[in-house]
């Protein structure tokens, strides 16, 4: 584990390779991103294990309560779409440092706010400003060298999950024993810690795009349209998040109902046991290597399969959704790293707006999974969330092998 005194040390050297014009990632670095990565995308997950907590404060039904969960991710695409590809084209450290400020301020607004209506609008900006991870995953791709590219992500991204599964955790312990608001209290502590630490050791990065935003916006399209592993990519992670949240939203609600009557605290637990999903994120870029994109996300989509048909079948004991919650996370974490790897791999120079149009996919997905689940939930309980998430990976499975039968052609 790294220490703060490690971080602020003069040993962190942003030093030049001669052939590149860009800093090269240190160790000391690469672990301040991951641990900010971590840190700053457990905003958008601390509400999950909170929700039954938040009804009773505010006098409202879970599917009432459900919307926050769902305006966060709302707000985390918003986010994605409109502020990220601007590490494009304005310097990433002044970007991620101004957009620190906001974070602060709508995590305030999170704890003092006196309605419904105004909490929702919080969530919203909550989301909107966590963006921060996204433009540290294609910074770490630019600054690492081409050999050690797919395992630096794989360290980022294993900060990432870790971040949003151990969020879950910490809100539903301190929500049991403090309260909800206590667990953003402590968050926007960790905001001016990091917001300080980056301010010292993150370097500047030469922005790629000379337009206007307007332009840039319009590149988006651009790279969509012409880019079709991107597209692919984008679409299996929309389809894969969409399930991977139907099923976190509803966790709480299910663990409440017989036969395990049980609160906050147990279902952000739950977060320590997916973590072991997240540990093989830094696996993933070594067997990319010596294993084509194709089969290791083809083995990925099918380790998800699974994980619904486990949470069908034992989804009412302990021991099923244990194993179910594990399965999960490590097959959707294996499809998004490699989702990642495929598209950053063009090498185009767009690495922020290719990042914005998955990314963007990928949680506007996650905010329809946040829809269905609790309609799901209130018509067919835990059985029609199971059948969600299925439906979901299955047409990940379809889409992919549809898209190319031949291996080769995704290596």
């Amino acid at each position: 584990m790294i220490h703060t005194t490690d971080i602020t040390n003069q040993n962190i050297k942003l030093h030049v390779n001669s052939k590149r014009d860009t800093p090269i990632l240190t160790k000391p670095l690469l672990w301040l991103i991951t641990l900010t990565t971590g840190v700053v995308v457990g905003n958008n997950y601390y509400n999950q294990p909170l929700l039954g907590l938040m009804a009773k404060d505010f006098h409202v039904s879970e599917a009432a309560i459900s919307m926050i969960a769902m305006l966060t991710q709302i707000g985390f695409a918003t986010g994605l779409l409109f502020i990220v590809p601007l590490g494009d084209m304005i310097k990433r450290k002044k970007l991620i440092l101004s957009i620190f400020l906001l974070i602060i301020a709508s995590l305030l607004a999170m704890v003092f706010a006196p309605t419904l209506g105004l909490l929702y609008i919080a969530s919203f900006m909550v989301g909107f400003s966590s963006v921060v991870p996204q433009m540290l995953v294609p910074l770490t791709a630019e600054l690492a060298t081409p050999e050690k590219r797919n395992s630096s992500i794989g360290m980022v991204m294993s900060g990432l999950l870790l971040g949003i599964l151990l969020s879950r955790v910490a809100a539903g312990f301190i929500g049991d024993i403090w309260g909800w608001q206590a667990i953003y209290y402590m968050a926007i502590a960790l905001m001016v810690l990091f917001m300080l630490l980056l301010a010292f050791a993150l370097p500047d990065v030469k922005p790629t795009f000379q337009g206007s935003y307007l332009q840039l916006m319009h590149s988006l399209i651009h790279l969509t349209k012409t880019q079709p592993v991107l597209r692919l990519s984008a679409l299996r992670g929309a389809l894969g998040f969409a399930g991977f949240s139907a099923f976190w939203i509803t966790l709480v609600f299910h663990l409440q109902e017989a036969p395990f009557h049980a609160g906050s605290a147990v279902a952000g637990s739950f977060g320590l046991i997916g973590a072991v999903g997240a540990l093989a994120a830094a696996l993933v870029g070594r067997i990319a290597t010596r294993v084509s994109t194709y089969t290791v996300i083809l083995g990925s989509i099918c380790i998800l399969l699974l994980s619904w048909i486990v949470f069908y079948i034992g989804g009412n004991s302990y021991i099923g959704l244990i194993t179910g919650v594990i399965l999960i996370d490590l097959g959707l974490q294996s499809m998004h790293i490699s989702n990642q790897s495929a598209f950053f791999a063009l090498n185009i120079g767009a690495t922020n707006r290719l990042n914005t149009v998955y990314m963007f996919s990928y949680f506007a997905g996650g905010s329809l999974g946040s829809y269905l689940a609790p309609l799901a939930w209130k018509y067919f309980q835990w059985n029609g969330v199971v059948s969600t998430g299925f439906c979901c990976t299955l047409l990940v499975l379809i889409i992919h092998i549809c898209y190319d039968r031949r291996p080769k052609k995704f290596s």
